[in-house]
Formats: structure tokens, sequence, C-alpha cells
């Protein structure tokens, strides 16, 4: 698929994601279901809003792959892994919605998260079996590791999507340029239906990030965060391990590095805290932005940062060799934490003090 070939289809996408979440958002109203309340704790929207963009971020992208297979004659040529992964999408969002409508514990979530991973993993023998040269001693291949340690990564993507989903635009648009950078820098997307995906996506974001004004807006929902980012995960998976991709597995981390550092900085905070790590608060990254700016400026700081460490990712791709790159990883990490979560506690006690 060449360059003006993928502009067409994102366009195709974008239109009938446009359609379908228009459709969903006005039934959702009518009918009073998947409406996010607001309240005073977490929740700060001003009105009611539709949790339907999950649903409709999928059922365009199924509208447009139909349109994709049927005007190239691709019919019975889908691949055994896009035919598995539309498979187990579907499950998940049945899944999730039933969170949306009644939630469910965390315990069953990671449960229900590991178990399509599983799915997944046996039903396309594509998993994460090689780490690439972190260390400089050559390929770590993972063995009899592989497939739990496939499981975890997924899971925690996830729920690494799911917890970050707190302001507008800001899960779906990481997602979104986790999956340029991975289908651009692999190739993926020229020979994929990925741009199909991003062009969905793209079309929730004009409901979600209100450019079709304020009464339209509609939310992801958990069964919308949990898709993205089992998309992501799965993306990253196909093309770091496939010997058709020529891209390392630790820029696939760069790609996701918000998200993922925000996720595991909260479990570790919250743990030492003596709190559940699935319990709700305003602790993340974005919520630490709004104590200084608004939530468009905090999503705009976000979504600069993703670009460039993704960027930079492909620097260390093309010009270092990987244990470079997993080396600056780790003190970005480092830094990271310093000034998201002690830098700010050091400061706050410092306060007190001279108070």
């Amino acid at each position: 698929m060449n360059l003006n070939l993928i502009i067409d289809y994102l366009i195709i996408s974008i239109i009938a994601s446009l359609a379908i979440n228009m459709i969903l958002r006005n039934v959702a109203k009518q009918y009073k279901v998947l409406i996010d309340i607001p309240d005073r704790s977490r929740k700060f929207h001003k009105r009611a809003t539709p949790l339907t963009g999950g649903l409709g971020i999928i059922l365009a992208a199924l509208l447009s792959g139909k349109l994709y297979i049927d005007l190239n004659n691709l019919s019975g040529f889908v691949p055994l892994f896009t035919k598995n992964l539309i498979f187990t999408s579907l499950l998940l969002i049945i899944f999730f919605l039933y969170d949306d409508f009644r939630e469910l514990s965390a315990k069953i979530r990671i449960f229900i998260q590991s178990l399509l991973t599983l799915f997944m993993i046996l039903s396309t023998d594509v998993y994460i079996s090689s780490l690439g040269d972190l260390i400089g001693i050559g390929e770590i291949e993972l063995g009899i590791f592989a497939i739990p340690f496939t499981i975890f990564c997924v899971v925690g993507i996830m729920n690494a999507f799911n917890m970050i989903d707190g302001i507008n635009g800001l899960c779906s648009g990481c997602g979104m340029i986790a999956l340029i950078f991975i289908g651009f820098s692999s190739g993926l997307i020229y020979d994929s239906m990925l741009v199909l995906i991003i062009g969905s996506i793209i079309g929730f974001l004009i409901f979600n990030l209100r450019i079709v004004g304020k009464r339209r807006a509609i939310f992801l929902g958990d069964h919308g965060s949990n898709l993205i980012g089992f998309w992501v995960a799965w993306t990253a998976i196909l093309s770091s391990q496939n010997s058709l991709y020529e891209i390392e597995p630790i820029s696939m981390v760069w790609f996701v590095a918000i998200p993922l550092l925000d996720c595991l900085g909260l479990i570790i905070s919250r743990i030492s805290r003596g709190e559940s790590w699935a319990t709700p608060g305003r602790d993340h990254i974005h919520h630490k932005l709004m104590n200084r700016l608004s939530s468009e400026g905090a999503l705009i700081v976000i979504i600069f940062i993703c670009i460039s460490l993704s960027s930079f990712a492909l620097i260390l791709e093309k010009f270092f060799l990987p244990m470079t790159s997993f080396a600056l990883f780790i003190l970005f990490a480092f830094v990271y934490y310093f000034f998201a979560y002690y830098y700010q506690e050091i400061k706050t006690k410092i306060g007190v003090k001279n108070v």
C-alpha cells in the first residue's frame, strides 16, 4: 500500500468513525444507557456524557475494514493474526462494556485481560520471544518464560492505557501516536489495516475533544481504553517479533513510555502508602500537570512529550545499539519518577516545615 492509498483509507475510516460515533452517541442519549454522570470526587465534566467511544471505534474499524477488503478483492486473504485480533477485540468489548455498566473488580478485569491475551497467543503463535540485545551479550531469548512474559506485558499495557484515561484525548491520543510510530517505523502500516484503526481513533477524537461542540462529546469508557491498550500492545508485539519488520523491542517501550511509567509509578506509590494499586485517585501525571495547567494544556504537554520520546527512540534505533537505548530509557525512568513523585513530595514537606 503506497502513501496515497494510506491517506485515502485514513479518510474513509475517519468518516466512518464520525458517522458511527454520532449514531451511538444519539442512541445512548435517547435511551439513557452507557452515560457517564459527573460527580465531585473524580469526574469533573459538566454534562452527562455517553461512554460509547470504544464501541464506535471498533465498529468504524470493522466497517472501513470491510470496504478495504471488498475494494481490493482480499476476501479470503485476511491473515490469521488479523482475524483473531478482530474476534478477540469483540470479546474484549463485550466483557468491558459490562464493566462500564456494572463495575467489575480489579481481579476479574485482570483475569479477563489475561484470558484474552492467552487466546491470542495460542491461536496465532505470536508472542514476545526475544527482547533484543539489551545488555550487549546477544539476543535475550525468553524460552519458557515467553508466554507468561507476553501476558504480563499485554495486561500491563492495557491497564496503563486504562489508568491514564483521565482527561479528554489523552488515552486515545497516546494510543494513536504509538500506533503511528509503530506502523511507519516498522513498515507494518504499508501491508496491514493498521491505518483503519488510526482513522477510527481520529474520528472518535473529534468528538472526545469537543471539536464538533461541547454538547456532542463522548468518552471512551473502560471498554474503549482497554481496546486501545490491547491494539497497541499487539501491534508492538507483531512488528517487533516478526522477521518481516526490522525494529527493536526496546523502541516499543519508548513509544508507550508515558502510559507505562505513569502506571508503574502509581502502583509503586500507592502500594508504598498502603493503598490498593487499583484505587481511583488524582495522582496521575496529568493530574499533577493540572495543578499548574488547564486540562487542555496538560494534554498538549503530554502529547508533545510522547511525540518527542518516540522520535528520540527512532534516532536511537537508527544510530545506536539497543543496549544504549535500554540504558537511556532506564535513566529517563529514574528522572521521570524523581520529578513526578519524589521531587514534589520533598517540596511539600519542606513547605510544611517552613510554615
